[in-house]
């Protein structure tokens, strides 16, 4: 499922989150009693006319759905947020790699 309120993406904004090289990852449990897993993509206009920004969204919708799949625990909301330059320039493989170390990262054990 897609996130599409704007208050949903503020709380995810505002719980953790993981910068890579290609992308801004945000994370947060919703506690609402489902286990549905939810992914929203953001790209400002930072990143530049709509061609780059939609060609942004398309290439992050492709990472989460090749690494959300195994990686993601359900009850979650994702939020990926494009990076200027990076995430249309960055090699595809690099931002899944990126993708796998960024959903280790936000799920490891707070210490």
């Amino acid at each position: 499922a897609t996130i599409q309120k704007r208050a949903d993406f503020l709380k995810a904004a505002s719980a953790r989150r993981q910068g890579t090289g290609g992308f801004l990852l945000q994370a947060r449990r919703r506690d609402d009693g489902t286990d549905a897993l939810r992914v929203g993509f953001t790209a400002s206009k930072k990143i530049g006319n709509a061609v780059f920004r939609n060609r942004a969204k398309r290439r992050l919708r492709e990472v989460a759905r090749a690494i959300l799949p195994a990686l993601a625990v359900p009850g979650w909301d994702y939020v990926l947020v494009a990076r200027p330059g990076a995430t249309v320039e960055r090699d595809f493989t690099t931002l899944l790699d990126d993708m796998r170390a960024a959903m280790r990262s936000v799920h490891r054990a707070p210490k």
